[in-house]
């Protein structure tokens, strides 16, 4: 028995790791390096486009959970992450080129995966996996409409990326939020008027023009995805919105005044070396000179050398509660799945997880033996959530404590009562293991 797999992304990687474990034949095939996607630069498997954060490892946290959860299920980007992290305080981030090149070691290497570096144009008709991500080719992007119809469609963006030697320590600080961790984040704290001049700055930039736009029939506007919101469009939504958002100060004192700052931008490594930093948040979509205008306005950026500037790109997913049942499975298929941001789950770990079940409910399936995720776990509850018809809005969805059911005790504090989520998560994807 050999699978056809579509897409070496993060989902895809990992179905084919999870097959080739269970000793079934893959043939992987990634468009990469004859073809890129309009957001994709780099030639390696599994390519961070927007972030080299991959969130929480804290097992109180939906996406710590999500993480041990995947790490019992033999996670490959887990395993490539732990050898290629960064300092991010509590969360887990990852040096972007030496976490793909891990990948893309490991998969080349792996004698059960046959790889062909071709753009697919045909809908497959038996035991495959499509992991081709939002940004799917047009060619294939056409053959997946022609079978299942409409796609929903909306715009994600990407951080500048500064080099760390051009922002001024003497403005910024070393620090992480609340202590956690080692002092990984540079600092830009804001005074009132600082904030004040920076956002009318940024409210009044140009921004630039999208092409093959999706316009939004009623509102005759982009249908922005809300995780992955432009800085510019949500600063618009009020002149606080970002002081309770990516700006917020709360966790830090700067060490110039022994107080909180009134707000508080943060830059993360994007690499080992901490050569280059990325602006936690600061999705854009603004013209690259109104970028090095704006956000020379961030204290300890006035020289700030950008090393990328931020550009927004055009997702596509499925109508998944219409199309997909709750092992990945396109309903009435032979035996095809979808996996990773194209099914609407919304994040890296989660797409490389839907990738990881969809493998295993394809292995299930090729020996007669279904895969029952327990809805109390984070994969399980992402699988019925991709795959609830009732569902009629359907959006994008990460992972959440929110989307387990309830425990049957009433535990008031919040870290308590996620420890006890997170610990009956586990010990009942232990039994179907």
């Amino acid at each position: 028995m050999t699978v056809t797999i579509i897409g070496a992304g993060l989902a895809g990687v990992e179905a084919a790791n999870t097959l080739s474990r269970n000793g079934i034949k893959v043939r992987l095939y990634e468009m990469k390096p004859q073809k890129y996607s309009p957001a994709h630069k780099y030639h390696g498997f599994a390519e961070l486009v927007c972030s080299n954060s991959l969130k929480a490892d804290r097992l109180s946290t939906a996406g710590g959970l999500l993480k041990a959860e995947m790490r019992l299920l033999g996670s490959l980007t887990l395993e490539a992450a732990a050898l290629t992290k960064v300092p991010a305080g509590g969360a887990l981030a990852v040096d972007r080129v030496a976490f793909s090149d891990e990948i893309t070691r490991r998969i080349k290497s792996d004698p059960n995966i046959e790889l062909f570096t071709d753009e697919v144009a045909v809908f497959p008709e038996k035991n495959a996996i499509i992991a081709t991500g939002p940004l799917t080719s047009d060619k294939f992007a056409y053959a997946i409409k022609q079978r299942v119809g409409d796609f929903l469609s909306f715009y994600d963006a990407a951080a500048p990326i500064f080099t760390a030697e051009s922002i001024d320590m003497e403005k910024a600080f070393m620090a992480a939020r609340y202590g956690r961790g080692d002092d990984d984040y540079i600092n830009c704290p804001f005074t009132q008027d600082e904030y004040d001049t920076f956002y009318n700055a940024l409210i009044a930039a140009e921004t630039a023009p999208l092409h093959d736009i999706d316009i939004d029939a009623v509102l005759h506007t982009p249908n922005y995805y809300e995780g992955c919101m432009p800085v510019e469009v949500l600063a618009k939504r009020g002149r606080d919105s970002l002081r309770f958002g990516c700006m917020k100060p709360v966790g830090l004192v700067d060490p110039r005044t022994g107080k909180r700052p009134y707000a508080n931008l943060q830059l993360r490594k994007e690499n080992s070396e901490g050569t280059i930093y990325n602006i936690v948040g600061f999705q854009t979509n603004l013209k690259f000179g109104e970028q090095k205008r704006v956000f020379s306005l961030i204290p300890g950026c006035e020289e700030a050398e950008f090393v990328r500037y931020g550009v927004m790109h055009r997702n596509t997913f499925l109508k998944s509660p219409q199309l997909l049942d709750n092992n990945f499975m396109l309903r009435g298929s032979d035996n095809i799945y979808f996996a990773g941001q194209i099914t609407g789950v919304e994040g890296y770990m989660e797409s490389a997880a839907s990738g990881i079940i969809a493998a295993l409910c394809l292995c299930g399936k090729i020996r007669n033996k279904r895969l029952y995720l327990p809805r109390t776990s984070i994969v399980g509850a992402l699988a019925n959530y991709i795959s609830d018809e009732s569902v009629v809005n359907y959006q994008p969805m990460g992972a959440s404590m929110g989307i387990l059911p309830r425990l049957d005790e009433v535990i008031k504090g919040k870290k308590e009562r996620y420890e006890k989520l997170a610990q009956r998560a586990l010990e009942d994807l232990k039994k179907i293991l």
